[in-house]
């Protein structure tokens, strides 16, 4: 479900898009160094969006290491790290847990049960360290499983649940601008979950899975209102942005939420296109 929130790199500066890698490969090499191979299997993009918008928020400091890694062998790959980087390691392996959990309890995945079984000691240790996040996790998902099982397409609610998730990972810590976080994630969220369901439709109702927007697909208006739909979760969520008083990376984070978030919603449009004219 994840892997929404990423750049638009043509439109990024050099050294801006410098940063960014720098940031995604420093998380890759936090989950290697914690959690070996397998908590590197779980690397999303979406953890570099909220290390790099944590970081700007608390003026942390960060370092910089150069390390070789399987995809580039031969040369030293530039990474930052910062005690964010940490965090967002342990909250990407847990979430990855609790989604192979599902995957196994729902479909009954053989491969989720086995990669799930990899993580299942790292998975419970972190979520010992983390009780507040775990505990919105749990309760979260297993809102949204019962109401997958219940076919529900009350798409407000099903994704209302992603949303509570999400704002709970944003909450680093308890201060002045939790509420704030909160709305962003809770906002980014939904938008994910609303994307994920837009992005599987077609293939859930070939197989005939469950997907919420199955019965909003029957209107004639479903482009626009669904559109519409994600239009209104990144524009909530952007205009909550707008309040914190970030500087550093703000290129980067803009970059993210007012193109980047769009980069998958475009290529399902360029393939629906691509399909009508094959059609004709």
């Amino acid at each position: 479900m994840f892997g929404y929130i990423t750049i638009c790199k043509p439109e990024l500066k050099i050294k801006d898009f410098e940063k960014y890698k720098a940031c995604y490969c420093g998380l890759c090499q936090e989950l290697k160094e914690r959690y070996g191979l397998a908590g590197q299997m779980t690397l999303t993009y979406d953890m570099t969006f909220l290390i790099l918008l944590l970081t700007s928020l608390y003026e942390l400091r960060t370092e910089e290491e150069r390390h070789r890694c399987r995809v580039h062998p031969a040369k030293r790959q530039r990474m930052l790290r910062n005690s964010l980087t940490s965090y967002a390691a342990d909250m990407n392996l847990l979430l990855a847990w609790y989604h192979l959990k599902d995957d196994w309890a729902d479909e009954r995945k053989v491969s989720s049960l086995a990669a799930g079984g990899l993580l299942k000691k790292k998975a419970e240790r972190i979520a010992e360290r983390y009780r507040r996040q775990a505990r919105v996790f749990e309760a979260a998902l297993g809102e949204l499983s019962r109401l997958e099982k219940e076919e529900s397409t009350d798409i407000d609610r099903t994704a209302g649940c992603f949303g509570r998730l999400m704002e709970e990972l944003f909450i680093y810590k308890k201060d002045v601008w939790e509420p704030t976080l909160r709305r962003i994630g809770f906002f980014m969220g939904k938008f994910i979950y609303i994307m994920d369901a837009y992005d599987d439709l077609e293939e859930d109702l070939k197989k005939c899975c469950y997907n919420p927007l199955r019965e909003m697909y029957k209107r004639e208006d479903y482009e626009q209102r669904v559109g519409d739909i994600l239009c209104m979760m990144m524009g909530e969520c952007s205009a909550e942005f707008e309040k914190l008083p970030c500087l550093a990376d703000i290129d980067i984070l803009k970059n993210i939420l007012y193109d980047g978030v769009w980069n998958r919603y475009r290529l399902i449009q360029k393939k629906k296109q691509e399909d009508k004219k094959e059609n004709e």
